[in-house]
């Protein structure tokens, strides 16, 4: 720590590993969960660094490796919280007919550092006014001497935070700048659309419902002419649906995760994640996981008693194997590929032992105890209509009305509101950005799910208008298709916004973004039922029946 009169830099071995250093002189750090799911191995570098010590051109002798100044490695430095980059070598492309570069590694390095007091504020490392040393192709291997200087600054700044130039000093591209226009941009068209949709329903249904309650005192006869037949239904809208197990288990895994997302997005609020700590989020996503499955129990088994369920026991083990199976079936595939590659994003044994003991220990016993909780306290559906043995028969529905259409619709607005800022979360986990707009996100995450319940309630309204009464799985995949466009989108943004390529990143990329797109579809048709459910109970409860 900055306490002491000696700074320890780690650096982050590459995932293809460097093989010119030898093994006895590196020595690892103790690396988190989230440090060993992000692939990272953390060690002790051969740079010694003492507090306000200048030095001039210490020596430490390393072999080089072509292949990675060729593929554009850069290595990373942490000296006390505060990240230094800077690439292996130098390499210059010339020529096209016929194609010719040169390769050079860096073999002096300049640290700049700024303090104030006892406390370091801000870090680099430059390689102004060095040469690199030429490898000449086809010379084999070349041992050099690798110096390295250090300058300390005193800095009138108290913390990093009040430091400008670290604010604004970035050693990759800046791609990940303030977008608060974007950003308010989606929100005054959200508001806009929000309030069309909910002004649009309370007139119509203002009419409907002094209609109805007026035509109820002259009988029910004639409400088979009118042109908007929602109340005709209300003898089938209640009619529990089909594949009610399934159904059960993906609101209560929504339930899970949109506790899960709120969470994270709350720890990340109260500044619980430092974006110089690798994988913070990481471990405490796994750790909200296998603590909110009780969520998942409890919400799944809850309904499902209401609706007249009885298998609640496999309904628990459904709910609880849900997401866990295609998660773990994911891992096994990209892990499988990572180990044959030799890449450092393999699991070791021990960390899968752990992982696998948090879901067995903690995850699905929660799962258990969530659906007995919820199995006991359940009470009855509540619905406002009975509900007849014979269902009604359904007309002929318009195009405009078919299940594909709803999706389109119910999933394309969602995923509007948050594609802006859908880019810089991509940037941020496949990329080199450090994501730090929190309260951005935050709001992104409300207009998110103010637009999915609203569509929904729409979406359900016109189905109940033509006197289809089967709007409980509707709800659901109309605004669950937004997994879909976001799986859409990362396909484009593989092939137009990355550059990773390969067998390796193909299937990591591809894999995870299924998952992701699976969380979304839970998370988002959750809240669409839930609305619905609302909204219907609503507008029966509102009208005089018999």
């Amino acid at each position: 720590t900055s306490q002491t009169p000696f700074l320890t830099l780690l650096n982050v071995i590459s995932q293809d590993g460097l093989e010119g250093i030898s093994s006895n002189l590196v020595h690892h750090k103790s690396l988190s969960l989230g440090e060993v799911l992000d692939g990272d191995r953390m060690a002790e570098s051969l740079y010694h660094i003492r507090f306000r010590e200048m030095w001039r051109k210490n020596s430490l002798s390393v072999d080089q490796l072509r292949e990675a100044i060729e593929e554009l490695y850069y290595f990373e430095f942490v000296l006390d919280d505060i990240p230094i980059w800077g690439f292996v070598g130098y390499i210059e492309e010339s020529g096209f007919l016929p194609h010719s570069h040169k390769v050079g590694l860096w073999t002096h390095l300049d640290f700049n550092i700024e303090y104030n007091g006892n406390s370091v504020i801000f870090a680099n490392v430059s390689v102004k006014d060095v040469k690199p040393v030429p490898w000449r192709e086809g010379a084999g291997s070349l041992t050099v001497t690798h110096t390295y200087s250090v300058r300390w600054f005193e800095s009138l700044c108290l913390t990093p935070e009040e430091l400008s130039v670290s604010e604004t000093y970035s050693f990759f591209p800046k791609t990940l700048e303030i977008h608060w226009l974007s950003i308010i941009n989606s929100l005054v068209l959200v508001v806009l659309l929000l309030g069309f949709v909910i002004i649009i329903l309370m007139r119509v249904l203002k009419n409907d419902f002094a209609r109805y309650n007026v035509e109820e005192e002259g009988g029910c006869d004639d409400l088979d002419q009118g042109d908007n037949g929602w109340k005709i239904i209300h003898t089938d809208v209640f009619r529990f649906p089909p594949y009610k197990s399934l159904l059960c288990a993906v609101l209560g895994v929504g339930a899970q995760f949109l506790t899960l997302a709120t969470g994270i997005i709350v720890m990340a609020l109260l500044g619980m994640f430092n974006v110089h700590r690798h994988g913070a989020i990481n471990s405490a996503a796994i750790v909200l996981y296998a603590l909110t499955s009780c969520v998942s129990g409890y919400v799944s088994c809850s309904f499902y008693t209401q609706i007249n369920g009885q298998r609640w026991v496999w309904n628990i083990i459904l709910t609880s194997s849900l997401f866990s199976a295609p998660l773990f079936l994911t891992w096994s595939v990209v892990n499988s590929i990572h180990w044959w590659s030799g890449s450092t994003q393999a699991l070791p044994a021990t960390t899968v032992l752990l992982l696998l003991g948090a879901w067995v220990l903690v995850g699905f016993p929660l799962t258990v105890i969530g659906g007995i909780v919820g199995k006991n306290r359940a009470g009855s559906f509540q619905a406002p209509c009975r509900t007849r043995n014979i269902p009604r028969q359904i007309p002929t529905q318009p195009w405009y009305k078919h299940t594909a259409v709803h999706m389109a619709i119910g999933g394309f607005l969602p995923f509007s509101a948050i594609s802006v800022e859908l880019y810089y979360i991509f940037a941020t986990v496949w990329g080199r950005e450090h994501y730090t707009l929190y309260g951005i996100l935050l709001c992104v995450f409300a207009i998110l799910l103010s637009v999915g319940a609203c569509i929904s309630v729409a979406l359900t309204y016109f189905l109940l208008s033509g006197e289809d009464y089967r709007w409980w799985w509707r709800s659901v995949l109309s605004t669950g298709s937004t997994g879909l466009f976001i799986f859409v989108y990362s396909v484009f943004y593989y092939r137009n916004r990355s550059s990773m390529s390969g067998l390796v990143q193909s299937t990591e990329f591809f894999g995870y973004s299924l998952l992701t797109a699976l969380v979304f579809s839970l998370m988002l048709g959750s809240v669409a039922f839930w609305a619905s459910l609302a909204f219907i109970r609503y507008i029966y409860r509102s009208l005089k029946m018999d």
